[in-house]
């Protein structure tokens, strides 16, 4: 019998966040696989603040989504029904599926899931592309040394907690900056960060005087605006700015301004530099065979946020994101019944 496939596609480019009009719901038949095909269902979809600025058109690191189309995101899934040499049925893989039940692939970007040797939401997550973004970005990018400094914004999301548990394991002092009490207390109860700043109720200048006193050597950024400047403030001599996210500015009605205190970078003779995780495509295992090792040791902890329903549910769980309420990874596990 052939499946009925629901997609959820970009129906309106968002002003502001993201409203029920912007999105349209398709139920049709889902497509047969050709020849080098094989069709997919999706058990888990990855919820990321980056998908607000695919909505977006004009030049980026990747497409915008297009008015239509069905919204881009990473998932999980099972494959059904096989065209594919390569590809067998039952076998579970990560793509990027896009918003809908089923999906067709004839392999191009899908890779295996060992689901034995993490449950799926962590292979989404610390095994997943927020892990590597995390690994790369803060490694590769930041290049902290034991002993310094690490400040990282958006401390209690799903890159953020694991680039401030690497800097941990690599002798870092670090800093997180997050919103609300409970995260504060998580970060250094739950995940050894030195010090958190809540950026809601704290003077956030005042804190990074007292909490970096020796300035900050690495600063990794999920949030840019005012965050972004009070972190320049506080620069070491050769820091490294390291520009991952901007998760602040993606609902912004006007094109947001650029730091207005940039020339510290000058002061303190330091570097800004932006990251897109997909320029480490070839060098993905080499970050998920370090993770994993950390993860099997227990130096590093997973956290995810499953929330539990179904296509139609989407909107309303890309919102949490922004409504300040989760810690860790994002993930939409999706219904089979439904």
């Amino acid at each position: 019998m052939i499946p009925i496939n629901l997609q959820c596609r970009l129906a309106a480019r968002p002003v502001g966040l993201p409203k029920a009009a912007d999105w349209a719901f398709v139920e049709e038949s889902s497509a047969e696989p050709g020849e080098g095909e094989f069709r997919v269902q999706v058990e888990y979809l990855s919820i990321d603040p980056a998908m607000r600025s695919w909505m977006n058109a004009g030049r980026s690191y990747v497409p915008p989504v297009e008015i239509g189309e069905v919204m881009r995101a990473g998932g999980i899934g099972r494959v059904v029904d096989s065209h594919h040499a390569d590809y067998a049925v039952g076998e579970t893989v990560y793509g990027v599926f896009g918003v809908q039940r089923f999906a067709l692939s004839d392999g191009t970007g899908v890779t295996r899931v060992e689901t034995a040797l993490a449950p799926a939401p962590v292979q989404l997550g610390v095994l997943g592309i927020s892990g590597l973004t995390a690994y790369f970005g803060l490694r590769d990018v930041g290049r902290p040394q034991p002993g310094q400094t690490v400040v990282v914004s958006a401390a209690a999301g799903s890159v953020g907690s694991i680039v401030g548990q690497i800097a941990r394991i690599q002798g870092c002092r670090v800093v997180g900056i997050a919103g609300g009490r409970d995260k504060c207390r998580w970060l250094v109860d739950e995940l050894g960060f030195d010090a958190a700043i809540d950026y809601k109720s704290d003077d956030v200048r005042a804190r990074l005087r007292k909490d970096a006193p020796d300035g900050i050597d690495v600063f990794f950024d999920n949030v840019g605006g005012r965050i972004l400047e009070e972190a320049l403030r506080r620069l070491a001599h050769g820091a490294r700015v390291v520009l991952c996210g901007a998760v602040s500015q993606y609902n912004a009605a006007e094109a947001p301004s650029g730091p207005a205190n940039y020339m510290q970078l000058l002061v303190a003779r330091a570097s800004m530099t932006g990251f897109v995780i997909f320029d480490y495509a070839d060098r993905y295992a080499e970050g998920v065979a370090q993770l994993t090792r950390w993860l099997e040791s227990g130096e590093l902890r997973s956290q995810e946020d499953v929330v539990h329903g179904d296509i139609r549910d989407f909107p309303d769980v890309l919102l949490r994101l922004f409504d300040g309420v989760h810690t860790g990874k994002l993930i939409l596990a999706l219904d089979a019944s439904q």
